[in-house]
């Protein structure tokens, strides 16, 4: 199985609130991962909350669960909903 790449990160909404969650990607890739942070904060609603590269970062390698590979294999990115993250 294909070892996958997380990146730690935040992201400041306009109203205040702090969603914390991690991307998931199969390259060690800092730009990516920005770019896949801010599209799916689009997609939850969020496209005017604040993510930046000091606020995702790479944090670990690991072999993603299935759920995660599905998400990847279908996307090019999973993310996992930490703190502050619409359900």
């Amino acid at each position: 199985m294909p070892i996958s790449h997380v990146f730690d990160t935040y992201a400041k909404t306009s109203k205040g609130r702090t969603m914390h969650f991690n991307v998931a990607l199969d390259e060690p890739d800092q730009q990516k991962a920005l770019h896949y942070a801010k599209e799916w904060l689009k997609t939850i609603g969020h496209e005017d909350a604040a993510v930046s590269p000091e606020n995702c970062y790479f944090f670990h390698s690991i072999e993603a669960p299935a759920e995660i590979r599905q998400q990847i294999n279908d996307q090019g990115y999973a993310i996992y909903k930490l703190e502050g993250c619409p359900k």
